[in-house]
């Protein structure tokens, strides 16, 4: 397995108050707590307040992403950025293929097009091992990691916004 790199970031744009939304898949209870719980973390660290969807699977999460994007614009509360969670093991048929480029594509789409910061936190496995270390804040925190890759796409959208 691969090393995890993290290179800092040297901006640090000020987004405290910023709204974040969370769409879970939670096919896999557990390792779904681990990825939330790195998540969170990341993002009041950063000073953001966040919201939680659940929903079945991972192909959910994009329809669920959009769904709510577009209430919180209609209600005036709208979302800064997005962090999708979930987890796709690989299993006897092409459904992970499916499942795993569907939602993928699916998630680049709507940051494209809805112009919002995501993070994608879908981790697509061979093994449950391979999601545990994935998961585990303690190992990838590839929850953590979604959240991350969020927060520095809303600080260059803010920053770029100013110049």
């Amino acid at each position: 397995m691969a090393d995890a790199r993290r290179a800092p970031l040297k901006d640090q744009t000020d987004i405290s108050g910023a709204r974040a939304l969370i769409v879970e898949a939670r096919f896999y209870d557990d390792i779904q707590d681990e990825l939330l719980e790195g998540a969170v973390a990341e993002l009041k660290a950063a000073g953001v307040t966040h919201e939680v969807i659940t929903v079945p699977g991972a192909l959910e999460i994009p329809a669920a992403i959009a769904i709510a994007l577009d209430a919180g614009e209609s209600k005036g509360k709208p979302f800064d950025l997005v962090v999708a969670l979930g987890c796709v093991i690989r299993g006897e048929t092409i459904h992970f293929e499916i499942v795993s480029m569907e939602s993928s594509r699916s998630l680049m789409d709507l940051a494209v097009a809805r112009r919002i910061p995501l993070g994608n936190g879908i981790i697509t496995v061979n093994t449950e091992a391979q999601a545990w270390a994935r998961a585990r804040a303690s190992e990838l925190d590839k929850g953590g990691d979604a959240a991350r890759a969020a927060i520095a796409m809303l600080r260059i959208k803010r920053t770029l916004a100013r110049a």
